[in-house]
């Protein structure tokens, strides 16, 4: 068996979040959340800061997947807010990455668990004041050059040319509030939803 130990782990950077920040030019933490790669069968986990950068709560960077993945998050401690949007298509076929058809956002903590369809985007905000962490079984080849960081299941680029998912989560009054981001151009209105059963169950 090969030993991959040495490639698990990846930090993920404030200088790579500030694609996708609210307020990319306030000082946040040099690292906002860790990610532990172990692909389907260990899982892979992902562990938060606490804070915020400005309002922002602290969030991981969001991406698609490539190709018919899904996939479960399962919470495992802490709490948070999960949040997946599907784009709308064009005449061709292809993905609209400035107008969303479909949006979920759903409050979450230890022991929930949510379901990613297959061509959902998808993040999620620390809201607490302790680590947030959650497991998944999204495929990791470790292979690729990054596979911690940067795995070839995920399509970070059109959440980078958004600057973020369809809605930044912020703190107002000391409670999570939902701001569009400006940068789309269709976005279906949208609250922060307390977790169900439901939101578990596959397609």
């Amino acid at each position: 068996m090969t030993d991959y130990s040495a490639k698990r782990y990846g930090p993920r950077l404030n200088e790579m979040m500030k694609d996708v920040l609210m307020e990319p030019d306030v000082h946040g933490p040099e690292a906002h959340y860790h990610m532990v790669r172990g692909g389907k069968d260990l899982r892979n986990i992902t562990i938060w800061e606490s804070g915020k950068v400005g309002k922002e709560y602290i969030k991981t960077y969001g991406h698609y997947h490539v190709g018919a993945i899904s996939e479960t998050y399962w919470i495992v401690y802490g709490e948070g807010i999960t949040i997946a949007q599907k784009r709308m298509a064009g005449s061709d076929g292809e993905p609209i990455d400035d107008e969303i058809e479909e949006i979920r956002i759903v409050k979450v903590k230890m022991g929930d668990a949510v379901y990613m369809p297959r061509g959902w985007a998808h993040a999620a905000v620390n809201i607490g004041k302790t680590f947030f962490v959650t497991a998944d079984d999204s495929p990791v080849n470790f292979e690729d050059v990054e596979p911690s960081s940067l795995p070839g299941h995920a399509d970070y680029e059109p959440i980078k040319k958004m600057r973020g998912m369809a809605y930044y989560i912020v703190e107002e009054h000391g409670e999570p509030t939902l701001v569009k981001n400006p940068a789309y151009k269709k976005v279906p209105d949208a609250e922060i939803e307390d977790w169900r059963p439901e939101f578990a169950k596959k397609e």
